[in-house]
């Protein structure tokens, strides 16, 4: 995998000293939260082995969970429930959590780098990047925050709603997942909105 580009760094150069990078986790399952975080890492920051979380073994992103808030000025993490999922859609609702990841931050950045295209409303000046969390270290340092708080979700989850595993696929459309609706029903954090082919 090609090094991070030097992003934070260059906008650095030109005043833009506070650069946060904002990822989400959660935009295709059929059950549970959308979950973003929001990292400034510290211009020093060591990550050794980072990259996209989907990159990643579970074990590693557990690693680097701990190693990002070690390198970090400052991070946050907002939770957007299915229910709301289900009421304003998930483009609406990865724009909430964005905002909400930058508001609840301590310091204001200058400038945001976020995964994707979609349109935002934050009140910051901000750069959307496609596949920003192969090749922007802040925004893949999100990524990793993101997934493994999600995927601690779907695990306290799976010891509820214990049909489904949702511990195995975290809620993503998988044969077994689908199997398991076909069996069981939806269950209370299955996204009514989301079409299942069973």
């Amino acid at each position: 995998m090609a090094p991070f580009v030097p992003i934070e760094s260059r906008l650095r150069s030109i005043g833009c000293d506070i650069v946060v990078g904002i990822d989400e986790a959660g935009r295709g399952p059929l059950a549970g939260p959308l979950v973003c975080a929001a990292v400034i890492l510290k211009e020093n920051a060591k990550l050794p082995g980072l990259k996209d979380s989907k990159l990643l073994k579970e074990k590693k992103r557990d690693e680097l969970f701990e190693l990002i808030v070690r390198n970090s000025l400052d991070f946050s993490i907002s939770i957007i429930p299915h229910t709301r999922i289900d009421k304003i859609n998930i483009v609406e609702a990865v724009k909430l959590a964005n905002y909400n990841c930058v508001e609840e931050l301590r310091y204001k950045p200058d400038i945001a780098l976020i995964d994707g295209n979609d349109k935002q409303i934050l009140d910051i000046k901000f750069l959307t990047v496609i596949k920003g969390d192969q090749i922007i270290k802040s925004i893949a340092a999100a990524s990793v925050l993101a997934k493994v708080s999600r995927d601690m979700i779907m695990k306290y989850y799976a010891l509820e709603y214990d049909k489904y595993g949702f511990e195995i696929h975290k809620g993503y459309g998988t044969r077994i997942h689908r199997k398991n609706v076909k069996k069981f029903g939806r269950c209370e954090i299955h996204r009514k909105t989301y079409k299942i082919k069973v």
